[in-house]
């Protein structure tokens, strides 16, 4: 393996780097160097901030890197082969204390807690003994390739340091230009294990790389003509601050970010030399194991390819029989679905203005149902939580390889809101009937709603999420809107909101099919538009999504449909004691969790309210 540069200055940058960790409290610091823990709550917060210091940036995204904790603000989390090997490190000793606990006179949500750390930890620590990729803890993305055109830091750590990064004072400037002065190492940390993997014989898509090689061009050229958004970030929001925050901002990105990011890019373009077309992890050394540990961390069942991929086939055809009388009602009437579905999105007057005028209209159109959505929440829930949600367009840089639109919610304090990230490179991405399920489903009772609720349990819980559970709740989410009304004089809104869920059925044929039967690229962005009538603009960047992320998408319809199924077992076992709003707040307050635990939780709300 290439050994990389260590320059004085990046020596001074980490040597700073450790000099932060130095200074966090002891509880920050590391949890083997504090007291044992004297009860399982106190357990699952010990193993709580241990995970934060792995990855500060989650700190500060939570609101948490303040007080006793301030010293994560100026940290980045280590990417490099030994940051990983240190993370599997405190995952197995973590778990070995959370599996010597005796529940027996625990309180259910402790023991749902203990249950959630056991399943995390469990499915990561068997990602991580895998000969590549980047594994989440507790996460949706997991990836065999640390970097490609929708993961990496080049990407990530921009979004985080404008989006999450507070800049309110001297002291959050400098935690800004700490961090910043840690991206090099960082960005070289991914590079050894680009390295590694290529080694073992993992080499991306061509296509994905010819994606990922354009965007760091792109990234790049921004950097040199005056640091790009890295220093503007800054810049804008330190105007009422003394200090050369300009400069040394500059200074960094031109001295050690920008020959870090041309270190990667001269990697991705060695790879690139020697890609293949195939899109899927079977044509790839350990591809079909990876893809089997993928499809378990996304659906938290034990579901093999085939059954999802008959699965998804089953779910469609039943969905496009709910969408063809409304089809035939509008006039549709020749044709399959997928086929009228197009025609529907071809009408001029569910489009969006194009260029800047379309990009505002976008914006506003979605505020106004986040605005609605938000009003009818009480009849859906019997404990409200505020809904703080922004709407932001994804960074630049970020639009050409990333989804539709992804939300989520924002610190546990509030003072960092949720946020609905809307993809607007052009406004053909998005009709007028299928915005609004977009946006039930990132922001409100979606992704972000959702959030908030997590965000009132033990500290452990708030970091730790299951992609079937956040991914299900999100369709559910959209479900939930229609129910409350969403499109009760809009038929139209209704064909989008069943193409929504249609369209995550798809996944799970075109995700299986992508990665366990040999499909090409092109096979699965005909079968999006051929059967559902999606967009080529929209699938397109779908379809590369899940050649990075394989397994993630069959995650959604999973946990919607078993969403959906413990709702009807509350229903046909409470009879008239069934109430929604009940349901819902036991799904909520029940927290993220894997799709077995989210059973027994609904048993307990059950014997609940037969009581």
């Amino acid at each position: 393996m290439q050994t990389l540069p260590m320059s004085r200055r990046r020596a001074l940058h980490l040597l700073a780097a450790g000099t932060a960790t130095l200074t966090l409290p002891a509880c920050a610091r590391s949890v083997a160097s504090a007291p044992p823990p004297q009860s399982a709550a106190e357990l699952l917060d010990a193993i709580a901030w241990r995970l934060l210091e792995l990855s500060p940036t989650g700190a500060t995204g939570l609101g948490l890197d303040i007080g006793a904790h301030a010293g994560l603000r100026a940290r980045l989390g280590d990417s490099s082969p030994a940051g990983v090997a240190k993370l599997a490190e405190t995952l197995r000793a973590d778990l070995k204390a959370v599996e010597a606990v005796d529940a027996a006179g625990l309180d259910a949500a402790t023991r749902t807690s203990l249950a959630v750390v056991r399943s995390a930890y469990r499915t990561a620590l068997d990602g991580l003994a895998l000969p590549y990729g980047d594994v989440a803890v507790g996460g949706w993305r997991n990836t065999p390739y640390v970097v490609i055109q929708n993961v990496g830091a080049y990407l990530d750590t921009p979004r985080f340091l404008d989006a999450d990064h507070p800049v309110r004072d001297a002291a959050d400037a400098d935690a800004y230009l700490a961090r910043l002065a840690q991206m090099d190492a960082q960005l070289d940390g991914e590079l050894a294990r680009m390295r590694a993997a290529a080694d073992h014989g993992l080499i991306p898509p061509d296509f994905l790389l010819d994606k990922t090689i354009a965007q760091m061009t792109s990234t790049i050229a921004d950097a040199r003509a005056g640091g790009g958004g890295l220093v503007t970030s800054l810049t804008q929001r330190t105007q009422a601050i003394a200090g050369q925050w300009d400069r040394r901002a500059r200074a960094i990105v031109a001295d050690e970010v920008v020959p870090a990011l041309e270190r990667q890019l001269a990697e991705l373009k060695r790879q690139r030399a020697l890609a293949s077309g195939a899109p899927g992890m079977r044509e790839r050394p350990g591809g079909s194991e990876f893809y089997a540990w993928a499809l378990r961390a996304s659906t938290t069942t034990p579901l093999t390819a085939d059954e999802i991929h008959e699965r998804g086939q089953q779910e469609l055809a039943a969905l496009h029989a709910r969408m063809d009388p409304i089809l035939r009602s509008l006039g549709y009437a020749q044709g399959s679905v997928g086929e009228r579905m197009s025609a529907l999105g071809a009408d001029r007057r569910f489009m969006f203005a194009d260029g800047d005028p379309g990009r505002a209209e976008i914006m506003d159109f979605i505020r106004k149902h986040i605005t609605w959505i938000k009003g009818q929440m009480p009849r859906a829930f019997r404990t409200l939580v505020p809904g703080n949600v922004e709407v932001r367009r994804l960074p630049l840089a970020e639009e050409p390889g990333a989804p539709t639109a992804y939300g989520g919610a924002g610190s546990i304090d509030g003072s960092i809101p949720g946020k609905m990230w809307i993809n607007l490179r052009t406004t053909e991405l998005h009709r007028k009937y299928d915005l609004p399920t977009l946006v039930h489903h990132e922001s409100i009772p979606g992704h972000v709603w959702q959030g908030e609720y997590a965000n009132k349990l033990p500290l452990i819980r708030s970091i730790l999420a299951f992609n079937a559970y956040s991914e299900g709740w999100a369709l559910y989410g959209e479900q939930l809107a229609d129910e409350l009304g969403a499109y009760d004089d809009d038929p139209v809104g209704r064909l989008g909101y069943l193409q929504s869920i249609a369209f995550r059925a798809c996944r799970m044929v075109v995700d299986t099919g992508l990665h366990s039967r040999g499909w090409s690229r092109e096979q699965a962005i005909r079968f999006f538009m051929e059967k559902n009538g999606n967009k080529r603009q929209e699938v397109e960047n779908e379809v590369d999504r899940y050649c990075s992320w394989p397994g993630q998408a069959c995650g959604y319809k999973v946990g919607h449909s078993e969403i959906n199924r413990q709702r009807e077992r509350a229903k046909a076992e409470l009879g008239p004691a069934y109430d929604l709003r009940d349901f819902d707040q036991a799904v909520v307050d029940g927290g993220n969790v894997p799709l077995d635990v989210l059973a027994d939780n609904i048993t307990r709300y059950i014997a609940g309210s037969r009581s």
